[in-house]
């Protein structure tokens, strides 16, 4: 099983924004700190932003900030979110081609390993993930002109 780079995307900027939680971040910021496409990242924003996960502030000194406390983003929530295909194989798909289907134990055997992937994710929140902020933030470098990491 592997995310999504828009999961992947979505779990970063909220990291970024955790770690940074004491001034609002700019897409521009998090894509250059990432090393990845802004464009991208606008979508996936905007997507954060429709799910609650991060408000916007516009104007001039405008950005991005977390909507609520880290503490309440738990992860299995926001991957059932943000994924859109948990077809592991091609008999979870409707309308696929299996000959084997009817009597083959694999689909209730990737549904149960499905099942305690999120059951391990639904125990997590952003928070976890933020268990040492300072060592993040000086892994995920401010390039703005004036900004510093969190220390």
């Amino acid at each position: 099983m592997r995310l999504s780079s828009f999961s992947d995307y979505s779990l970063r900027v909220l990291m970024y924004l955790g770690v940074h939680a004491d001034r609002l971040a700019t897409i521009g910021e998090i894509a250059e700190a990432y090393d990845i496409s802004a464009n991208h990242l606008t979508k996936v924003v905007n997507h954060l932003g429709r799910l609650s996960y991060v408000e916007t502030v516009r104007g001039k000194g405008g950005g991005i900030r977390l909507a609520r406390p880290a503490g309440e983003i738990h992860l299995g929530e926001l991957i059932r979110q943000t994924e859109n295909d948990w077809a592991l194989v091609e008999c979870f798909v409707t309308g696929g081609n299996c000959r084997i289907l009817p009597v083959c134990r694999l689909p209730a055997i990737l549904d149960e390993a499905l099942a305690a992937m999120f059951a391990v994710l639904d125990r997590y929140t952003l928070d976890d993930l933020l268990h040492h902020p300072a060592e993040l933030g000086r892994m995920i470098p401010l390039r703005e002109a004036g900004l510093r990491p969190v220390a």
